[in-house]
């Protein structure tokens, strides 16, 4: 295994900037009932090329009237996503552009960001911050800044500012030429050392989104694009799924929509509709594309299993869960395949490790755990969540159960079993990433 292929969870070293500009008011797009006087907050994510700063210049440039402040994460030494912007939205009166280096808003760079907001906040010169992250950017911690704050920072944005709407930008012809090709769902690649997969960030941020804008519709045949919308619907299904083309969207979509709400965006994503509400078979797959969760009580065989996983089919979009892998009693181990990237590792405790009195506590603030409940083995189980298209499920779970352990195998020495889930790192282990 290379060291590119371990997740290190380093960031990109990226570029920030702040562009004040006044355009018209947008008659109607904000909600009437803004008593509160917060400043409402658009984020807008998706992947180096879907057309996030085009998105942003329609907006910037139509003829609406709303006074609105603008946040562009770039990555590069040179921030050219602000620049562009500076350059065409036809800018009128004041301007200002901040520029932070070395870090990323979702991570590094989420103190710096709050410091800025909250001085423009204090001029208070807009009624709208609209906010562009960069394409590698994870949108669960950018929310939060918004929606919490963040410990490092003195300003804190929740008496300033309320997250109005996530905004996920979809290049549809590079989904559709992976999709022919089986190859990434995304153009660019991480350097060696910077940690993120683009495919696993991009499926994160079309799974935490309000609305999911699908653009360069115009490159890509009808039948197709309905193919995509559907495994988008799959991967997101609270999203509002808008087609685009040249990043044209009427402002009223994205801005005002009073859509988000944080505990909701947490439990949208397909993977855990689908667990949650234990759909073991979906007999009615439209445009080809089916969802299934795959569960059992017995083990896998460390080895076998690691084999099927770094070889899933390239139709597969979609794979999120967990497992039991023989030895590994102590703790859950977690699948995360997007696109062509497949990574396990480590993901929890399970309950059955955990002292008596603490389990308990478990027991009593959810209930439903004690039905999973096994006498032996307590909740140790396997239970995985695939969404693919044009995919034959029967085949895969044949080749899954050949992973648990044989009748002879549980009567055998787990700890004996070689295991290449546990690197001395205890980080979690690319199994594939074409």
């Amino acid at each position: 295994m290379n060291d590119h292929e371990i997740d290190i969870r380093n960031c990109y070293e990226v570029r920030t900037s702040y562009v004040i500009t006044n355009i018209n008011k947008l008659l109607g797009a904000i909600h009437n009932d803004m008593s509160d006087d917060r400043i409402p907050v658009t984020v807008l994510s998706g992947p180096l090329g879907a057309g996030k700063t085009t998105v942003l210049n329609h907006v910037l440039t139509a003829d609406h009237g709303l006074e609105v402040a603008v946040v562009v994460n770039d990555m590069g030494e040179v921030n050219v996503d602000a620049e562009h912007v500076a350059q065409q939205s036809d800018l009128a009166g004041d301007e200002e552009i901040v520029e932070l280096s070395n870090g990323c808003i979702c991570c590094r760079l989420r103190g710096d960001m709050l410091e800025e907001v909250g001085r423009l906040a204090e001029r208070r010169e807009f009624d709208y911050l609209l906010v562009e992250s960069s394409g590698i950017s994870e949108p669960i911690p950018v929310a939060q800044t918004f929606a919490m704050g963040f410990e490092d920072a003195d300003f804190d944005p929740t008496d300033t500012y309320e997250l109005d709407t996530m905004v996920t930008v979809v290049n549809a012809h590079s989904v559709w030429e992976s999709f022919d090709s089986g190859a990434a769902l995304v153009d660019d690649h991480p350097e060696d050392d910077a940690g993120r997969v683009p495919e696993a960030v991009l499926l994160e941020q079309i799974e935490f989104c309000d609305v999911l804008l699908v653009n360069k519709c115009d490159l890509v045949p009808d039948d197709a694009l309905e193919e995509i919308e559907t495994v988008l619907e799959r991967l997101q299904p609270r999203a509002e799924l808008i087609r685009t083309e040249f990043g044209d969207v009427d402002p009223t979509e994205i801005l005002g929509t009073g859509r988000f709400d944080f505990q909701r965006a947490q439990q949208s994503a397909g993977w855990k509709h689908e667990l949650q509400h234990e759909h073991d078979h979906d007999p009615q797959a439209e445009h080809g594309v089916t969802s299934f969760v795959y569960q059992r009580r017995r083990p896998f065989h460390p080895e076998r299993i690691a084999g099927v996983l770094s070889d899933l089919p390239d139709e597969i979009v979609r794979a999120k869960g967990f497992f039991w892998s023989a030895g590994r009693e102590d703790v859950a181990m977690g699948v995360d395949k997007a696109g062509t990237s497949v990574r396990a590792g480590p993901a929890g405790q399970w309950l059955a490790t955990l002292p008596e009195a603490e389990r308990e506590q478990y027991f009593a603030a959810r209930p439903g755990l004690k039905e999973d409940w096994d006498e032996e083995w307590g909740d140790r189980m396997t239970r995985l969540v695939f969404i693919a298209r044009e995919f034959d499920e029967d085949a895969l779970i044949d080749r899954l159960d050949d992973c648990l352990l044989t009748d002879a195998e549980m009567a055998d020495d787990w700890d004996a079993f070689p295991d290449p889930f546990e690197p001395e790192d205890r980080r979690e282990l690319a199994l594939s990433s074409r």
